[in-house]
């Protein structure tokens, strides 16, 4: 398996993906056919997570081929990611005090067994120790492993999530600060107070055809349990209502300018940032680093390819700008590095995001009731 790092293979993969194999992701989605058949599903969600292709452009096409009947269940997953990011947005206290006890856990198992065999793949479940392998080896996981490899490792080996979620967030190509720390709390029991994931032998080997053999596993688990609990923020994501010719600042998950709904403003430099782990908390490995690095050379060549003055930078070297406006990073180590030296923060919203997160204050259940909305105001 391997992720190309630019627009035209994203949008290639897409294509192929609408034209060939849409028809039957419903039926076909939660199934692991091993990484090299990965035809039932769109393995879009790399592109996706970092702008090179947006939800809105994957939506658009799928309605061309099929209805939103057909397409609704494709369309939910493809909008997970956004619903993710407005719950946290509106709580991002979770991700500060997940990153805290994140820094306290990594003493406490620097030196324990049972963690580094489960990071080495050296466990004695041989399916868990090919997802490790997997992971580091293609940077990606299929969606419905993710949640077998969460539960096993929380309920079975009996490490921290959060432990976990750093193993994923350093070699995953799609990993985001929303949608990674949210989905292992999800399975933990502690997002969704009492109600955990539990991973199943018979699960396991249905929806892997029996490719695994001797899965023995923790099946009766309770979930964990959370005392603390997260009040909304008031919190506006509003635009201003005229936007000046200042410069811009790309983070890493807006990376095609030229799709955004800024693309007609005059900016007078772009300025992509480079994130490197020496300013974040999570240090990535060096594929996932080199792939963002691959991504923020391809949006340069394609602003340059239109003559739009633009320029790479280190997300340390943006106290050296002035005047400008910041395409929205959201929670996570970018809007971490802004907030703690603060710099100055004139933000520009995603349309999207604007609309579909004030639907986010509740579960995923409610949400999924406005797409249809959501989706008809974009049409």
């Amino acid at each position: 398996m391997m992720f190309e790092a630019s627009r035209a293979k994203a949008v290639d993969k897409l294509n192929h993906f609408i034209e060939n194999n849409l028809s039957e992701y419903s039926k076909l989605r939660n199934f692991d056919f091993g990484p090299d058949n990965r035809s039932n599903i769109s393995c879009l969600s790399p592109y996706i997570s970092h702008g090179i292709i947006n939800e809105l452009e994957v939506i658009d096409k799928s309605l061309k081929k099929f209805s939103f009947a057909k397409n609704e269940k494709f369309i939910q997953e493809v909008l997970w990611r956004v619903y993710w990011k407005g719950w946290l947005e509106l709580r991002p206290n979770v991700w500060s005090d997940y990153l805290t006890k994140l820094n306290n856990l990594r003493d406490q198992f620097k030196n324990n067994q049972n963690y580094l065999d489960a990071i080495e793949g050296k466990t004695e479940l041989e399916c868990f120790n090919q997802w490790v392998n997997e992971l580091k080896e293609n940077n990606y996981l299929h969606n419905h492993t993710r949640m077998w490899f969460a539960s096993i490792w929380i309920f079975t080996l009996e490490l921290p999530w959060q432990l976990g979620a750093e193993f994923f967030m350093k070699h995953l190509y799609d990993g985001d600060a929303a949608s990674n720390t949210l989905g292992w709390r999800w399975v933990a029991g502690i997002q969704t107070q009492g109600k955990h994931y539990l991973a199943s032998e018979w699960n396991i080997k249905k929806f892997t055809n029996n490719r695994f053999k001797n899965i023995k596993l923790n099946e009766n688990a309770s979930p964990k349990i959370s005392e603390k609990s997260y009040t909304l923020i008031k919190k506006e994501f509003n635009n201003p209502q005229n936007i000046d010719e200042k410069n811009l600042l790309v983070f890493e998950n807006n990376l095609s300018f030229e799709i955004t709904d800024f693309k007609e403003n005059k900016f007078e430099k772009i300025y992509i940032i480079s994130n490197k782990n020496e300013n974040r908390c999570i240090k990535l490995s060096e594929k996932l680093v080199k792939f963002k690095s691959l991504l923020i050379e391809d949006q340069k060549q394609r602003l340059k390819d239109r003559s739009i003055n633009c320029e790479v930078i280190d997300i340390s070297e943006i106290k050296n700008i002035e005047n400008y406006y910041s395409l929205y990073p959201t929670v996570g180590e970018n809007l971490d590095y802004l907030s703690s030296n603060n710099l100055k923060l004139n933000f520009l919203y995603r349309d999207l995001d604007q609309l579909a997160w004030q639907f986010c204050n509740k579960g995923f259940f409610n949400f999924k009731n406005y797409i249809p909305k959501i989706i008809s105001s974009f049409n």
